[in-house]
């Protein structure tokens, strides 16, 4: 076991440690020499002459192959730098980025003008009636009604930044004590109720900031976030309590989802039915141009039970502020940043896929993730134009209904062969970085190798890679440990037994953790409930809660109960506010190192090289 001076002498070489320049170069050279085609070679010639905006055009046509290893190479070839941040482009990122985002504001809208008219709309037509009407059926099937409890005790944070609070200090602690920016049609909604949902939380604002505690925000923030070397991605930072509620209406949505089948909180689906699909063609897999920027106000009027409608209107966002202090009326209902953007395009485009299945009396299986949509393949073409007709744009480039490939929610299949690509998204600057893309390489090649070994091509490119960072720092680790180490097999590990009736072994690996910060009152006894009522029963609250939540426990020992009924609860037995200040609370935008020495209890072997 590793003693304490030989763990800090570790973490020294990793600080200090910073990966050759010329390394990321190298690396690509090596990957695109192991895949030895035509295309890498392309790849290759385009990067190392500058000729960056030609890279990132490069694309691949599925039609154009007939054997599907062949295409799993220059498929990988064409996608390990699309995604890469640190190409030489001339574009303009964050202004192609702000020009798409005008495209689709003006196409909602065209969108909202149809639907505000929509006995004048020319494409309220033949199948688009019938769809429309059962669309709409359908939605009220899964939504149902919802309760005030339910929606107050499911509201949660997002682990991001909002209008009031950014930068790496960002944590639910610090967002239960500071938050409090709100929309004034929200405020006008919750200030009634409020300090009986939340006592405490109300307690605390009231004294910290006055009876009228709401720091008014006209809406949300737009901003830009780094995509690829061709575009940033716009998003629009909401306020913090008016997030803090749409999460909540994001996870009532998920749960009545789930009833039926669609799980948001697992992918595994979709990458299965996408396998099937490419094998047997029966199914189609469907993919959105800016699905989140394409949800217009008019058409969830539309579609949504007018109960659910006010309320998910009353949590949004109806104007954002660009960066130069221009306001945006929006013609979307909701956008990328927003706590229920997602739950609604899933709950939409799962509706719409019922009604034309039903339509066209079709047999098969129906799934979505977001914008990643399974149905039949005789469903395909009515789908797309349907969507047309709600304001959607159906991505022709990544939706494929014929042929032998299919690609949903991160998987890539041609008949049946695993053609995932790997991505080099950043350059190599840490051993953070070595291990993530080594270990991206190992994989791909464990998937060459029919799952079974690793494909020896790869080899030297990831040997490359393994030694270009201090033989101290070469940990080996399980394939559950993620970029903590080298992903590796039993054999070339060589882990620690554990000892003394403690079955499993132990390995070492250089872990990144939260940054801690000291807390107390009442932020921090509200953010640790909010970690009670959503972690598994296993969860171990801090010392000085301990006694209360035993005591909610016992109380609670039959009957689960709501967050708000353990704050009520809570108050009864003491205060919070009186907390021993030395509690520490996690940050979720500040990390640190250390050297860990983790016990697995089974390894899950990749094969070996040969």
């Amino acid at each position: 076991m590793a003693s304490k001076t030989q763990k800090v002498a570790l973490l020294e070489v990793a600080h200090s440690f910073r990966v050759p320049h010329q390394t990321t170069g190298d690396a690509i050279y090596q990957f695109l020499s192991s895949l030895n085609t035509p295309r890498a070679l392309t790849v290759w010639l385009l990067y190392s002459s500058g000729e960056h905006d030609q890279l990132t055009a490069l694309d691949i046509d599925t039609k154009w192959y007939l054997n599907g290893y062949r295409f799993r190479l220059d498929y990988t070839a064409t996608n390990f730098l699309a995604k890469a941040s640190f190409l030489k482009t001339s574009f303009n990122r964050q202004k192609v980025a702000y020009d798409k985002f005008d495209k689709f504001e003006l196409a909602c809208s065209r969108t909202n003008w149809r639907f505000r008219n929509i006995s004048l709309d020319p494409q309220n037509t033949g199948s688009n009636v019938w769809l429309l009407n059962a669309t709409k059926r359908k939605i009220a099937m899964i939504l149902g009604d919802f309760s005030g409890d339910e929606f107050v005790d499911d509201a949660n944070w997002g682990p991001g930044v909002s209008t009031l609070l950014s930068g790496a200090e960002v944590s639910g602690y610090n967002k239960f004590r500071d938050e409090h920016g709100i929309t004034r049609e929200l405020y006008s909604l919750v200030r009634d109720w409020f300090p009986v949902a939340y006592p405490s939380w109300a307690d605390h604002l009231s004294r910290s900031y006055g009876e009228s505690w709401a720091a008014f925000e006209v809406g949300n923030k737009i901003v830009t976030v780094p995509k690829n070397s061709k575009t940033d991605r716009v998003i629009a930072i909401e306020p913090g309590l008016n997030l803090w509620f749409q999460k909540a209406v994001g996870s009532m949505i998920r749960r009545r989802l789930r009833r039926f089948g669609i799980d948001l909180n697992d992918q595994s689906r979709n990458q299965t039915l996408a396998r099937a699909a490419s094998i047997d063609a029966r199914l189609a897999t469907v993919d959105f141009s800016s699905a989140s920027d394409s949800i217009s106000l008019e058409v969830v009027r539309e579609l949504l039970p007018p109960r659910w409608f006010l309320l998910l209107d009353s949590l949004r966002s109806k104007v954002g502020r660009k960066p130069d202090g221009s306001i945006v009326k929006w013609n979307k209902f909701s956008s990328m940043g927003n706590g229920f953007t997602f739950e609604l395009e899933s709950l939409i485009f799962y509706a719409a896929a019922l009604a034309v299945r039903e339509y066209l009396d079709e047999d098969g299986e129906i799934s979505v993730f977001g914008d990643d949509v399974i149905l039949p393949t005789g469903c395909y073409e009515l789908f797309s134009s349907f969507s047309d007709f709600l304001g959607f744009t159906v991505n022709q480039e990544k939706s494929f209904s014929s042929g032998e490939f299919r690609e949903s929610c991160g998987s890539h299949y041609w008949n049946g062969i695993d053609c995932k690509p790997v991505f080099l998204k950043e350059r190599l600057t840490n051993v953070e970085t070595v291990y993530s893309l080594a270990n991206g390489i190992r994989l791909l090649a464990h998937r060459y190798g029919f799952n079974r070994s690793c494909d020896a091509s790869f080899l030297n490119c990831w040997l490359n890679l393994r030694d270009r960072i201090p033989e101290s720092l070469r940990f080996m680790v399980p394939l559950t440990a993620g970029d903590t180490g080298f992903i590796s097999n039993f054999d070339e590990s060589c882990p620690s037994r554990a000892r003394n009736g403690i079955e499993g072994y132990y390995y070492r690996a250089l872990a990144s953790i939260g940054k801690t910060r000291r807390g107390d009152g009442q932020g921090l006894i509200l953010a640790q409930l909010r970690r009670l009522g959503h972690e598994s029963p296993e969860y171990q609250a801090p010392r000085g809660l301990s006694m209360q939540i035993r005591t909610i426990r016992s109380l609670s020992e039959h009957r689960p109960i709501g967050r708000t009924t353990l704050l009520r609860r809570l108050m009864d037995v003491g205060r919070p506010d009186l907390l021993s200040s030395n509690e520490s609370y996690t940050l979720r935008g500040r990390t640190r190192r250390k050297i860990v020495r983790p016990l697995v209890a089974q390894w899950y072997n990749l094969g070996e090289w040969v």
